[in-house]
């Protein structure tokens, strides 16, 4: 059988770019309310103040540079079939020269329509800032393309496919706290070799037969290209 290899990466990839993270101290979740800037609730409520919190992020991510584990793996592709999968909402994958990149959770870089239908198409955002102006062509309001709290992940059933498919499956600084993306773990099948890369991954007690190294992002990759022979 042809080796597979598919990352799932979480925001401790990006964070190594400089990019703030949610979940951690001194993250994104300590400054401002979920409530008031990550729900659809948010965007009715008040969408100049949600819009506005994004065309903030979107600036940090723009100013952002992959870091040495986005490089690797897009240089993984150079000798092997290799899909990623993230929970990040940055582009750095795409940036690093990934080619094959799911974004369960969308892409910043993109918006989409607020009306009855958000995902029949995604507009690339120019810049980092949308308005009230930017409108879609049914006349609603464009909202940043990324998936809410409350919100379905539409498409989390092509990442179980994509997942199911790996001979090799890399978890790298993904939390596995955030549900269901980190229920990707459990369609790995049963050949399937299996890494988490986190400083804390001996410590989360995955189970599952996954081998831990445990250290940042790019440090780990490095142990982990020694242990792809193949």
């Amino acid at each position: 059988m042809e080796s597979k290899i598919v990352v799932f990466s979480g925001a401790g990839m990006s964070a190594e770019s400089g990019i703030n993270t949610f979940r951690d101290s001194n993250g994104l979740w300590e400054k401002y309310d979920i409530k008031e800037v990550a729900t659809p609730e948010a965007w009715q409520a008040d969408p100049d103040l949600v819009t506005e919190f994004y065309n903030q992020r979107r600036k940090q991510i723009i100013n952002a540079k992959p870091n040495q584990a986005h490089l690797e793996i897009a240089r993984l592709q150079d000798t092997h079939d290799v899909s990623v999968i993230t929970q990040n909402i940055d582009d750095l994958h795409e940036r690093a020269g990934s080619n094959d990149v799911l974004h369960l959770h969308g892409n910043i870089r993109y918006s989409k329509s607020s009306g009855p239908d958000p995902e029949k198409a995604y507009y690339r955002i120019e810049g980092s800032d949308l308005t009230e102006n930017d409108l879609c062509p049914d006349g609603f309001r464009l909202r940043p393309h990324v998936v809410w709290f409350g919100e379905s992940v539409p498409m989390l059933e092509k990442a179980i496919e994509i997942t199911n498919s790996a001979t090799h499956f890399v978890v790298i600084g993904s939390s596995l706290e955030v549900y269901p993306a980190a229920s990707l773990i459990q369609y790995c099948s049963l050949q399937c070799k299996k890494w988490i890369i986190d400083p804390n991954a001996e410590r989360m007690n995955i189970q599952n037969g996954f081998q831990s190294i445990n250290l940042p992002a790019g440090e780990g990759i490095q142990v982990l290209l020694k242990e792809l022979s193949f």
